[in-house]
């Protein structure tokens, strides 16, 4: 397996260096005696742009050999290494294809990283409405014929913004998606942040960088072996302009970016080289299955799956749900009471990552069964927006988008048709819940007040926690 930054960083690191250079710690000499048995080996390869470790702005050497060969696995033109994560990169491409007032297709249910770009190019989104799966009840995939009458109806739109798969691993064929935004020569940006093993092997959804899309997104960090905040930007485009995508990138990224996290990107590449090569996600997708065996002996709880017939699900996505009326919240408390912590709660779910190896942690300590004297949430809650608002539709108030505006406190009773001034965004999963200039229906104070209850982690209008929530003034 060819990695030539982690080598470089270990045949550094071999050479027992004297380091008169940043960081503070010396490669990792000087540090508090508490943090030696943790943080040690990992500093002393936590370097800066030294000789022969190349510089991730400007990549001639053992950066840029990485990135190319992340490239040749993905099948694309240029990957970049990214170490703010995935917000950055969905920062730098939308500001590459957008500018004040353009018009920009975008799904609804897009991360608020997408939501930020918009609102600091200054464009005017216009957004599309996802179908609401059925079966996991959340919002899944913005339906075909929807973005094919928003092309109609926006012929000059700047770009084309789709997050697939959704959060819980649900995820469509986007080739005739693209095939219809490239004839009216609309680029189109994927946030596929939950999507980076898809290559994987045949098991695994279709890859937007296989079917033509011009900008793809991924979160390495999310299911490869990369550490936190470490994702790549994959540039496939005869569209866009491949330097402004670059000189975004030299402006948003730190100008001292983590040689550990850009080195745990190079070996996660190579662990997933080497799955494609030795064509052993069989031996994944078996280790999944020994998984779903051991979820379906546990009492009071039950795996839920998507009946939709164009969606494929992620396998590494397995979503739970209480038999016996608790909420996902209180699931979530009760496996994190037997030591089991997993990606995120809903009002009625609860999902978990599995990992991309052959071998999964086992649950068989927990077919002792759920506890008894459950609230029953779910016939109370309003946790998914109506199926009956329009698929297709700008902000009332667009300008508010990007330009500050004058606000004022109000009891959450008392918003109903007024304009939210902040984003709102339980997290995770990070999908705007309300986005700035947004209209509030009573549907959504409802569901706020069912958040508000069950105590989700609600990032934005501080005002929630008192009842009350923040609105644009008349």
């Amino acid at each position: 397996m060819e990695t030539p930054l982690f080598t470089a960083l270990m045949e550094f690191k071999r050479r027992d260096t004297i380091s008169f250079h940043v960081p503070g710690h010396k490669n990792g000499t000087v540090l508090s005696e508490v943090a030696i048995p943790l943080y040690k080996e990992m500093l002393s390869v936590d370097v800066t742009e030294l000789t022969g470790l190349d510089d991730l702005h400007d990549p001639s050497g053992v950066i840029e050999q990485a990135q190319q060969l992340t490239a040749e696995l993905y099948g694309v033109r240029s990957s970049y290494f990214l170490v703010n994560g995935s917000t950055v990169g969905n920062l730098a491409m939308v500001l590459a294809c957008c500018g004040n007032d353009d018009v920009v297709l975008v799904q609804r249910n897009s991360h608020k990283s997408i939501m930020h770009a918009l609102q600091l190019a200054g464009a005017h989104p216009v957004f599309l409405h996802p179908k609401i799966d059925q079966e996991l009840m959340v919002p899944s995939y913005v339906e075909f014929e929807t973005i094919k009458q928003a092309i109609e109806d926006y012929p000059n739109a700047k770009a084309l913004i789709i997050t697939n798969p959704n959060y819980y691993g649900l995820s469509v064929d986007l080739s005739t998606v693209i095939e219809q935004a490239h004839q009216a020569r609309i680029p189109v940006l994927i946030d596929e942040a939950h999507g980076a093993h898809f290559i994987a092997g045949e098991q695994f959804p279709v890859s937007a960088v296989h079917i033509g899309a011009d900008i793809i997104v991924h979160s390495a960090h999310k299911t490869l072996p990369a550490m936190t905040m470490g994702s790549f930007l994959h540039f496939n485009s005869e569209i866009i302009d491949q330097s402004k995508v670059e000189y975004y990138l030299s402006i948003l990224q730190s100008s001292s970016p983590s040689y550990p996290i850009m080195a745990s990107l190079d070996l996660a590449r190579g662990y997933l080289e080497e799955i494609v090569v030795h064509n052993s996600s069989g031996q994944i997708l078996e280790a999944v299955e020994a998984t779903i065996k051991e979820i379906e002996e546990i009492e009071g709880i039950e795996l839920i799956y998507s009946n939709d017939e164009f969606v494929r699900r992620d396998p590494l996505k397995l979503t739970l749900r209480a038999t016996d009326g608790r909420s996902g919240y209180e699931l979530q408390s009760w496996l994190e009471e037997r030591n089991v912590f997993v990606e995120l709660a809903d009002p009625i779910n609860v999902l978990l990552v599995l990992p991309l190896h052959k071998e999964n942690e086992g649950l068989a300590h927990l077919k002792t069964g759920a506890h008894q004297n459950a609230n029953k949430f779910i016939q109370k809650l309003h946790y998914v927006k109506s199926e009956d608002e329009k698929k297709i539709h700008q902000l009332e108030h667009a300008y508010t988008f990007f330009q500050t505006c004058k606000k004022r406190v109000v009891p959450l009773d008392e918003a109903i048709g007024a304009f939210s001034y902040d984003f709102i965004v339980p997290y995770p999963p990070g999908i705007p819940f309300l986005v700035k200039g947004e209209k509030i229906t009573g549907e959504a104070i409802e569901q706020l007040k069912d958040m508000i209850r069950l105590g989700v982690n609600i990032q934005g209008d501080n005002q929630l926690k008192k009842g009350k929530i923040t609105i644009l003034e008349k």
